[in-house]
This record gives structure tokens, C-alpha cells and sequence, in this order.
């Protein structure tokens, strides 16, 4: 073996310089760890600032509509109009959750903190409709209106016409000496 003993200082050497030229560091180094944040990208400024406007998009557009559920313009007590009220309230749910993943991924607080109220404020609402027809609160509702009675909220004492068409079911009394005509409906 005619070979000459390698010089191990010299080729470590030219190993560090050849990584300092490339901005390496040796394996194991301190430098060797991950950096907690990633490089942004040359045009980075334009896409945090597009995504910043995105969520906060996402969260307005959440807070418009938990703000609007409780002013629902028409009656919600069966039927269609509580489907589409339900619907509304989903949809509110939806874009919270929207609002409260794109402020997640963007590191902002006060925008998270709004969607997740706004979450929680939508399916309040929309349990306040579901549970009475469930059977989960005292009172019990239906989903669906009864057939021919408009929607609305029964006033007690109110005069409903009879059979024959008189205000509060009253009939005419029958008269003296003959007998009352047999009750042919409810």
C-alpha cells in the first residue's frame, strides 16, 4: 500500500469553506435547526396584505349576517319560511367557520375572536328554532304548518267563525218550543 496518508485537516477545511460560500453550516450546528418562520417570497407584503383582506372580508361578512338573523323580516314558526330562516342561520355558521380558519392561518386575534362569537351567536339562534320541535324544550312545535291555517302565532280569546260562517261560533238560537239542528263539524 503504497498510499499517502490523507490530510484530514486540510479537506475539513475546504469542506467549511465550500458551505460558507453557500451559506451552510456543518450538520449538527446550531444553524441546522429549522428557522421558525419560512422566507417570504419576493412579492410577500402583497400577498399577506391580499390575504389580511380576505379574512377580515370573511368576518364582516359573518358579523353582517349574525347581526341580521334576529331582524329575520318574515314569521319562523313552520313551514318554508322556518326552513329558509334555518338555512340563513347555516349559512351564517358556514362563513363563521370560513372567518374563524382564514383569521387561524393568519394570526389574527381580534378577527378570530368575532367569527367564534359570531359561531357560537348563529347556532344559538338557529337552536332556539330546533329544539322545541325536537322535543327537547318544554313547549312543543311542529315543522310544518297545518294544513289551511296560515302561520302565525294563535291569539288566545280570539273570536274564530263557526261552521255556519258566525263570528266566535256562535249560532242562532233556535226557537222557542223546537230543538237545536244536529252538529254536523267540529
Amino acid at each position: 500500500m503504497s498510499e499517502q496518508p490523507r490530510d484530514w485537516d486540510r479537506e475539513l477545511a475546504d469542506i467549511d469553506r465550500q458551505m460558507a460560500k453557500q451559506g451552510g453550516s456543518p450538520p449538527g450546528g446550531p444553524a441546522s435547526l429549522p428557522s421558525p418562520r419560512a422566507p417570504v417570497p419576493a412579492g410577500g407584503a402583497a400577498v399577506r396584505r391580499h390575504s389580511v383582506a380576505l379574512v377580515w372580508f370573511w368576518v364582516l361578512l359573518a358579523v353582517a349576517l349574525g347581526f341580521a338573523l334576529p331582524l329575520w323580516p318574515y314569521q319562523r314558526s313552520c313551514g318554508l319560511q322556518l326552513i329558509f330562516f334555518l338555512g340563513a342561520a347555516g349559512v351564517t355558521v358556514v362563513i363563521a367557520v370560513l372567518g374563524a380558519l382564514a383569521s387561524w392561518s393568519a394570526r389574527r386575534g381580534l378577527a378570530h375572536i368575532l367569527s367564534l362569537l359570531v359561531l357560537v351567536w348563529a347556532a344559538v339562534v338557529a337552536l332556539r328554532e330546533v329544539l322545541p320541535r325536537v322535543g327537547y324544550a318544554k313547549t312543543s312545535l311542529t315543522w310544518m304548518c297545518e294544513s289551511g291555517k296560515a302561520p302565525g302565532p294563535a291569539v288566545p280569546g280570539a273570536a274564530r267563525p263557526g261552521a255556519d260562517g258566525a263570528p266566535g261560533g256562535a249560532r242562532e238560537a233556535p226557537a222557542p218550543g223546537t230543538t237545536a239542528p244536529a252538529q254536523t263539524g267540529p
